[in-house]
């Protein structure tokens, strides 16, 4: 019953984690493409406090959850698939902690440009750009370890 319940929670916490990012970099994206700079202010801000309420929480706990389940079902922490998952969410991390920052700093750049009634600074354009880049390999890391938990090739 442990390994089911604990399974569960790792299914849930993933389909936070994902959903919030996808989500979140959705309404990010095309609010900041629609260069209205209150819309920007908005979601930008609704991003930051989502990303420190789902996004956070749930990357502690998939580690958690997913080294328990791997002691619980006995599965070798060397298995290729395991070594390839942990890679790669290592991956996404490193490509988020920067992005946490990036959004702090987009949100306030909308925020002072709301204040100020100007459009979005290129300082804001500039840390968009970056935060386009890191999200693409952070997606495609995510859909890679969906894929590795899935099929568990050996």
């Amino acid at each position: 019953m442990d390994y089911v319940v604990v399974k569960w929670l790792h299914i849930v916490s993933s389909t936070l984690l994902f959903g919030t990012g996808i989500g979140s970099a959705w309404y990010m994206l095309f609010a900041t493409l629609s260069r209205d700079v209150r819309a920007v202010a908005v979601v930008t801000k609704n991003v930051v406090t989502a990303d420190w309420l789902f996004t956070a929480t749930t990357a502690v706990l998939q580690p958690a959850t997913g080294f328990y389940m791997i002691h619980l079902a006995g599965y070798p922490l060397h298995s290729p698939w395991i070594m390839w998952s942990i890679a790669l969410y290592i991956l996404a991390g490193a490509c988020w902690l920067p992005v946490v920052w990036l959004q702090i700093r987009m949100r306030d750049l909308a925020a002072q440009a709301v204040r100020a009634d100007t459009p979005l600074p290129a300082q804001y354009w500039r840390y968009f750009k970056i935060w386009v880049a890191l999200g693409v390999p952070a997606f495609a890391a995510f859909i890679a370890i969906f894929w590795l938990m899935v099929a568990k090739p050996m």
